[in-house]
C-alpha cells in the first residue's frame, strides 16, 4: 500500500513564499489539527492551503491597485491636503447656498488646496491666512459658478509634488493676525530617532510554549514569536539591549524576553534540533537496517586484540607494542554480506569516558574470558560497565584449544555474578572459540548478528550525518584529526559540521585502512579532517547545511565550555541525598566499592544492599579490592555515584580526576560506620563530615638516623607543598601503614615551614620508625563541613 505523501509547515511555507503563521492560520482555519511549523500535512491539504492563500493575495492585489502604496516621505502632506480640501469644500458649499460673494473672501487657500481658477484669474498672494493657523492667509479668486464644486481636483502627487507654504515657511514678520495664532507644533523640529513604539501585545491565556535551539538569533525569535523583527529590535532597545537582526542572544535574555511577550521558551541543543525537524520524516521515511556497532572488552591478555586479529584474518597484534592495544582501533568487517563494525578499546576507560558524555556508541559489548584464567577482576568491571550502560554482552570463552582450558568453570564464574548465559536458562549469549587456532569465529559473527536482529537496529541514511568522536588528536602535519563513529546518515566531502565545541568543514575522509573516501554511511568509522579544534571524545557529531551557523555554534560552545571550566558540576552527594529523595530527584544510590580484601567487600555491598527504603534503593554499581583508581572514578562520572573507600585510598591521579568531575569519595575503617553513614544520609539526619584536603606528596629515598632527633626520612617532595607539623599517612604499595603527625622538617640544617615540590627535604615522624626507601608520604589537612549547609 502506497503511503500518502506529506510535507512539512515550515516547507509548505517557504514553498508558497509566506511565513510559517500564515500557513499555520490557514490550516485552523480549515480544523487542520497541528501544533506548530514542524507539523506535517497531507498533499491534499497543502494544495487547499496554497489555493485559499492565492485567493487572498489576488484579493489584495485589487484593493492595492485601487489605493497605490504612498511613500512615507509624503503622508504628512497628504493629510494636511485632506484637511485643506476638505475645508475648502465645506466653505463653497456654504458660500454657494447664500450666494453672497463677500462671503466667499476667506476660504482656505487656493494654494493649499489647488481649486481651479478660471483661466483669466489673477494668481492667489503668498500671504498666510490667519482664520486657521496651520494655513497662511491668502486672496482668493471670484467664486466660480455652481459647476466648480464638480471641478475640485486633489493634483496627482507623483507628477506634481506638492510643496506646503506652512510646513517650509514660517509666518511674515509684518502679517497682523486677526487673533492670537498658536504656533503648530507640527513645525517644531522633531529628533532622529523614531517615535517609541508601545510594548508588543501579549497573547491572552496560558504561555505559549516556543521552542528555540542554542544560538537563537534576533530574527529566528522574531519568527518563533510572531513579532516583526523591527518590533522586536525596538523591543529590545527599550530595554536597553542594543542588538542586530543577526545578533545570537543568550539564553537569559531570550527567555527573559519570551516571558514578557507571553511565551515559555524551551531551548533545546542544535543536535536535538535536527533529530526534532526530522523525527516525523523518518517515522514515515524508508529506515534500512545499519550494521551492529561492537566494544571487545575484558582482562588484560585475555585475547582481545587477537580475537580481532582471527575476526580481520590480519596482523594486528604484531603491530602493537608488547602485544598490548596502545589506541582506539575501528575496524568494519563482512561477514555473510553483512557487515560489523568493532571497536577495540585499550581498557576500560574510553567506553565509560564516552558514556559519561552521553555518547551511547555501542550496541553490543562482545565479554572476552580465557579459559585458561577465569573471570578476573577486569571482567567484572566489564561486565558492571555493560550493565551500567544497558549494552547486551555476548561472551567469547577464549584460549579454548589449551590443555588447561576450563570453559564450564567461566560460565559458573559469570553465573556467579548473576550473568546467566543460555544453557544455564538465562539469555546471554556464550560461544567458545579460539583466536589463535581460528576456531568458532564464524559462530561467533553468527551470533552477533543475531543479537543485532533482536535489537532492529536501523538507521536513515538519507539525511544529514549524526555520529560520535571516538577520538581526536592534533597531528603535527594534518591538524586536527578525528576518529568518528557514524551513526546516522550519511557525510559527504565538504560538508559543514560541528563536533563539541569544535566546527569545521570536512576536508578529507578515511576509512579504517587508511583509503580515502568520498562519503561514508551509518554504523563506519571515518577519519575525518578539517577542524578548527580538537573535540573530546564522546562528543557528538552534527553535519550541518549551512557552515556559518556551524561557525556560530561552535562559538558559543565555546564561551559555554570556558564558563563550565571555571564551576563544578553538581554531583550526587551524601548531604544532598536526603533533600534529593524528597525532590524526586534520587530514586536509588548508585555506589562504587573498594577495599582491602575480598572479604570486607562482600560484607559491606551485602549490608549497604539491605538499606533500600520505599524512595530510594541502594544499588551497587562495582565492587572489587585495590586502592581506588581512575575507571573507578569514571564510572562515577557517568552514573552519578558515590566511591566508598574501605582501608583503602585513591590514587593520586584518581584524586585529581575526583576532584575535577566533583565526584565524592568516602574513606571508612569500619564496616557499621559506613552503613550508620548512609542510613542517616537517607534519613536526613548526617552529622558534620570531616573533609581531607590533599598538601603534598613526598618519596621517600633514604633513611637517616640522628641521635637527638631519631628516624628522619630523606625525601623528594613530588607534588604540592609539604608543611611542617602536618597530618601525614605513610602508604607501602597502596597500603596504608601508618597515620599521625611530622616531627621536624628541614631543609638541609635549616628548619623551614615548608618545602615547595622538586625540592630535597629531611622529614621526621611521631611514633613511627619502620620506614623504608621507596615508601611516600601524603601531607593532608581536615576541615568540617555542616551537612545543613548542602542540603539547604
Amino acid at each position: 500500500m502506497r503511503k500518502t505523501a506529506k510535507i512539512r509547515v515550515f516547507t509548505l511555507a517557504k514553498k508558497l513564499g509566506v511565513t510559517n503563521e500564515e500557513v499555520l492560520r490557514v490550516l485552523r482555519e480549515l480544523n487542520v489539527g497541528v501544533r506548530s511549523n514542524l507539523s506535517s500535512v497531507e498533499e491534499s491539504v497543502a494544495q487547499t492551503v496554497e489555493m485559499r492563500l492565492k485567493h487572498k493575495s489576488r484579493a489584495k492585489g485589487k484593493k492595492k491597485a485601487a489605493a497605490p502604496e504612498i511613500p512615507a516621505r509624503l503622508k504628512p502632506r497628504l493629510v494636511r491636503r485632506a484637511d485643506a480640501v476638505g475645508k475648502a469644500k465645506e466653505i463653497i458649499q456654504e458660500a454657494l447656498k447664500k450666494k453672497a460673494p463677500e462671503d466667499a473672501q476667506e476660504p482656505p487657500a487656493a494654494e493649499e488646496t489647488k481649486i481651479s481658477p478660471a483661466p483669466a484669474a489673477k494668481p492667489p498672494d503668498k500671504q498666510p491666512l490667519v482664520a486657521k493657523p496651520a494655513l497662511p492667509k491668502v486672496r482668493t479668486p471670484t467664486i466660480p459658478p455652481p459647476s466648480v464644486p464638480n471641478r475640485i481636483q486633489i493634483p496627482n502627487l507623483r507628477t506634481r509634488p506638492f510643496r506646503p507654504v506652512v510646513a517650509h515657511r514660517p509666518l511674515a514678520r509684518h502679517a497682523v493676525p486677526s487673533h492670537p495664532v498658536q504656533k503648530p507644533t507640527a513645525h517644531k523640529r522633531k529628533s532622529p530617532r523614531p517615535v517609541p513604539v508601545p510594548p508588543p501585545p501579549r497573547p491572552t491565556g496560558e504561555p505559549i510554549e516556543v521552542i528555540l535551539s542554542e544560538g537563537v538569533t534576533v530574527k529566528e525569535l522574531a519568527e518563533k514569536t510572531s513579532r516583526g523583527t523591527r518590533e522586536l529590535i525596538q523591543f529590545l532597545m527599550r530595554k536597553g539591549i542594543m542588538a542586530t537582526i543577526n545578533q545570537p542572544l543568550d539564553r537569559a535574555t531570550a527567555e527573559k524576553i519570551c516571558s514578557e511577550l507571553g511565551y515559555e521558551a524551551k531551548f533545546i541543543t542544535f543536535e536535538e534540533e535536527e533529530i526534532l525537524h526530522l523525527e516525523e520524516e523518518e517515522k514515515d521515511a524508508h529506515l534500512l537496517p545499519r550494521d551492529p556497532v561492537v566494544t571487545v572488552m575484558g582482562h588484560v591478555d585475555h585475547g582481545k586484540t587477537s580475537l580481532l586479529d582471527a575476526i580481520r584474518e590480519s596482523d594486528i597484534v604484531s603491530k602493537e607494542h608488547g602485544g598490548i592495544t596502545q589506541h582506539i582501533g575501528a575496524y568494519h568487517v563482512t561477514h555473510k554480506g553483512r557487515g560489523i563494525t568493532f571497536l577495540d578499546t585499550p581498557g576500560h576507560e574510553a567506553f565509560t569516558r564516552m558514556r559519561s558524555r552521553g555518547a551511547q556508541a555501542t550496541d553490543i559489548v562482545v565479554l572476552v574470558v580465557a579459559a585458561d584464567d577465569g573471570v578476573m577482576p577486569q571482567t567484572l568491571e566489564a561486565i558492571d560497565h555493560s550493565r551500567a550502560a544497558g549494552v547486551p554482552i555476548v561472551v567469547a570463552v577464549n584460549k579454548i584449544d589449551k590443555p588447561e582450558a576450563d570453559p564450564e568453570k567461566v560460565k559458573r564464574e559469570l553465573a556467579d555474578r548473576d550473568l546467566l548465559i543460555e544453557e544455564y536458562g538465562g539469555d546471554t549469549v556464550c560461544v567458545e572459540v579460539s583466536a589463535k587456532a581460528r576456531t568458532a569465529i564464524v559462530d561467533l559473527l553468527d551470533m552477533i548478528l543475531l543479537v543485532a536482529d533482536v535489537k532492529e537496529l536501523r538507521a536513515n541514511p538519507e539525511r544529514h550525518g549524526t555520529g560520535t568522536v571516538l577520538e581526536a588528536k592534533l597531528d603535527r602535519t594534518r591538524g586536527a584529526v578525528a576518529t568518528v563513529l557514524i551513526q546516522n546518515g550519511t557525510v559527504r566531502m565538504g560538508d559543514p559540521y560541528i563536533a563539541g565545541a569544535s566546527y569545521g568543514k570536512v576536508r578529507a575522509m578515511f576509512d579504517e585502512d587508511g583509503n580515502k573516501i568520498k562519503s561514508a554511511g551509518p554504523s563506519r568509522p571515518v577519519e575525518i579532517l578539517g577542524l578548527q579544534g580538537v573535540p573530546q571524545a564522546g562528543d557528538s557529531f552534527q553535519v550541518l547545511s549551512d557552515e556559518s551557523k556551524a561557525r556560530q555554534i561552535g562559538s558559543l560552545r565555546q564561551i559555554r565550555l570556558r564558563e563550565a571550566n571555571l564551576r563544578k558540576s553538581t554531583r550526587l552527594t551524601l548531604e544532598g541525598l536526603h533533600r534529593q529523595i524528597d525532590e524526586g530527584e534520587v530514586k536509588e544510590l548508585p555506589l562504587i566499592l573498594k577495599g582491602d580484601v575480598q572479604g570486607s567487600v562482600e560484607v559491606l555491598a551485602n549490608t549497604l544492599s539491605e538499606l533500600g527504603t520505599s524512595k530510594v534503593q541502594v544499588k551497587i554499581l562495582h565492587s572489587a579490592t585495590g586502592p581506588i583508581n581512575e575507571t573507578d572514578v569514571l564510572l562515577a562520572t557517568a552514573s552519578n555515584g558515590i566511591i566508598i573507600g574501605f582501608n583503602v585510598k585513591p590514587e593520586r591521579k584518581a584524586q585529581e580526576l575526583a576532584n575535577a568531575e566533583a565526584v565524592q569519595i568516602r574513606i571508612h575503617n569500619v564496616i557499621y560506620e559506613v552503613e550508620d553513614q548512609i542510613r542517616k544520609a537517607m534519613e536526613g539526619l548526617l552529622e558534620p563530615i570531616i573533609r581531607e584536603i590533599h598538601l603534598a606528596h613526598a618519596e621517600v629515598m633514604q633513611v637517616f638516623r640522628i641521635r637527638k632527633l631519631g628516624l628522619v626520612a630523606g625525601c623528594m617532595v613530588l607534588d604540592g607543598t609539604f608543611p611542617r607539623n602536618a597530618l601525614i599517612r605513610v602508604l607501602r604499595e597502596d597500603q596504608v601503614l601508618f597515620q599521625g603527625k611530622t616531627s621536624s622538617l628541614r631543609r638541609f640544617k635549616d628548619d623551614v615551614s615548608e618545602v615547595k615540590s622538586g625540592l630535597e627535604c629531611g622529614i621526621g615522624i611521631e611514633d613511627f620508625d619502620k620506614l623504608q626507601a621507596g615508601d611516600r608520604i601524603e601531607a593532608y589537612r581536615t576541615e568540617e563541613v555542616s551537612a545543613v549547609l548542602e542540603t539547604a
